[in-house]
């Protein structure tokens, strides 16, 4: 096993706060970024399986890959590791989850990174396009990543084939050009925003599509969103490996992108998923929230890289809590955060 000399290492207790795998992602890529050698003990130690799943691996051996580092320790189950980071490179890399874990996830470990390079990247992650307990693809292309080009992200996904759990097997191409980050405030959506959304299935009945859209349309009609758009998409054994599906719905405008999204499970009605997505998007118009709960602890890394910017959203979840504090390990950065009514705004102030 790979032994690194013990000096210099920041220690990062992978237990702290929500303490899952998010924790891990985000603070080897915050290392890759700064040049920072980390040692992370107890990781998911509040878990009913504690230590690194295959997706946690994965993105951990794909930052590395993306920085020249050296890992200590990896591997499935393993609760603590060393990472000491070289190099930041661009290029093409191939990465493969091995299981049907989220690409997105290893996608939101890589994207700073990619960012931060000194020549653009493209990287083809295989695994679960859409699968429980992570974004949706669509969800970073259509809401994440057209937040992040208000920082001046220049980024794009392309999905080759979609993957579900059990048998994963999902393909998407994480295209990132390296970018000077500026930073940005996020507003209350305009009057003049739309209101789109795509639901699809994977060999599955193409009324089930149908459901989760007329369910969601019919809910945001209600909260006066009439106008909405959803497209419905049927995807056959060339474009997808295994049944599933998922619905992502967004509201744009120019101050920001406000979005929700479910993943089609066993047991669980087409109209309770579109009925979520349409509710949890209308409550954040109704409470003028800038970003979703969701975005709020995704973009905390590159606002903080961009030394700068702010927003508000209805809840400030434990995964942001626990990004925060380590983000202000890395980097010279502090979160003020306060509340105001039913919103709880952040602003990152330089130290």
């Amino acid at each position: 096993m790979m032994t690194l000399a013990a000096r210099d290492f920041l220690e990062i207790d992978g237990s702290h706060g929500e303490g899952g795998g998010q924790l891990v992602r985000t603070a080897v890529a915050l290392a890759a970024i700064t040049g920072t050698r980390i040692r992370i003990a107890n990781i998911r130690a509040k878990r009913d399986k504690p230590g690194l799943a295959a997706q946690h691996v994965a993105a951990i051996r794909a930052v590395a890959a993306l920085c020249g580092a050296q890992v200590e320790g990896l591997a499935i189950g393993a609760e603590s590791i060393g990472f000491a980071p070289g190099a930041l490179a661009g290029g093409e890399f191939r990465f493969d989850v091995g299981t049907a874990g989220s690409v997105s996830l290893v996608a939101q470990a890589l994207l700073p990174v990619m960012v931060a390079a000194n020549a653009p990247g493209k990287v083809r992650i295989t695994g679960g396009t859409d699968v429980r307990q992570a974004p949706p693809v669509d969800y970073l292309r259509f809401v994440l990543f057209p937040l992040l080009a208000h920082l001046g992200v220049s980024a794009r996904i392309d999905v080759v084939r979609r993957g579900y759990y059990p048998r994963g097997g999902g393909e998407i191409d994480l295209v990132v050009a390296p970018t000077e980050l500026r930073p940005a405030i996020f507003g209350v959506p305009s009057a003049e925003r739309a209101v789109r959304g795509t639901a699809h299935v994977a060999n599955l009945d193409e009324k089930i599509a149908a459901r989760m859209r007329k369910s969601a349309l019919e809910r945001l009609a209600l909260g006066g969103l009439r106008d909405a758009s959803i497209e419905t998409r049927v995807l056959g054994p060339l474009e997808a490996k295994g049944q599933g599906g998922a619905i992502v719905v967004w509201a744009r405008s120019d101050a920001t992108v406000l979005g929700a999204a479910r993943v089609a499970e066993r047991g669980v009605r087409a109209e309770e998923l579109g009925e979520a997505v349409a509710t949890e998007l209308a409550v954040d118009l109704l409470n003028g929230a800038a970003l979703d709960v969701h975005a709020a602890d995704q973009i905390l890394p590159f606002l903080a890289l961009a030394g700068g910017g702010g927003f508000t959203t209805r809840t400030f979840s434990s995964h942001a809590n626990t990004a925060s504090w380590l983000i202000e390990r890395f980097l010279p950065v502090r979160y003020s955060i306060e509340q105001r009514g039913s919103l709880t705004r952040l602003t990152v102030v330089p130290r």
